[in-house]
């Protein structure tokens, strides 16, 4: 977290809070979990109120997600089909990806947001599959309360000890990360390995 966002937060208190909360879900470079260990420890200190921090939050967080929907459903496929020379998946398979994802995917919006890196890509995926929008709000919204919240009442019980608490629970969730970006991976490898032999020998 950099010294102008302690200093908005600071300042300016719940609406930084909501601005950084919503542009870091939507994928901006903003601490999302230092924000809110930090809003916490403000907590802890009387300089906020316990229940307008855990309600600012959650509303920056659902308006964020719910943003990276909203995208993904009007430009999601788009995207998809311009950037495919990378991704190697054709039309069928991506269909089939989508499909998939609009039965299992509500699961990955309420867990995605402890995932930094994939709490991104939920939403967007969410809007690119046609998640009904009821789904995506009971999920998402879910997650963003149980996730804001967490990380709160984090910073509240750690006190004056939250910053290098901070540091250490940052370097887990980066390997935390890592290590699912990579299953992820090898998963979707081996998906398209299968698909194409099913293919060649049909």
């Amino acid at each position: 977290m950099t010294e102008m966002d302690f200093a908005w937060v600071n300042q300016y208190g719940y609406p930084a809070i909501f601005a950084l909360l919503m542009l870091g879900i939507v994928g901006l470079p903003v601490p999302d979990e230092t924000l809110l260990t930090f809003a916490g420890y403000l907590v802890f200190k009387h300089k906020l109120a316990l229940v307008p921090t855990v309600v600012t939050a959650f509303l920056g967080s659902a308006c964020g997600i719910s943003v990276s929907y909203g995208l993904g459903r009007t430009l999601g496929l788009y995207l998809f089909r311009r950037f495919n020379w990378w991704l190697h998946v054709d039309a069928q398979k991506l269909d089939e990806i989508l499909r998939w994802y609009k039965r299992r995917g509500k699961y990955a919006l309420l867990v995605g947001y402890f995932i930094p890196g994939v709490r991104h890509l939920t939403a967007y995926l969410a809007g690119s599959a046609g998640l009904p929008v009821r789904t995506f709000c009971l999920f998402a919204w879910s997650g963003g309360l149980l996730w804001s919240g967490s990380f709160i009442a984090f910073g509240y019980v750690l006190g004056e000890g939250w910053e290098k608490a901070m540091g250490r629970m940052h370097q887990g969730l980066v390997i935390v990360s890592v290590l699912v970006l990579a299953i992820l991976l090898v998963l979707f490898l081996t998906w398209r390995h299968r698909t194409d032999n099913q293919l060649g020998g049909a």
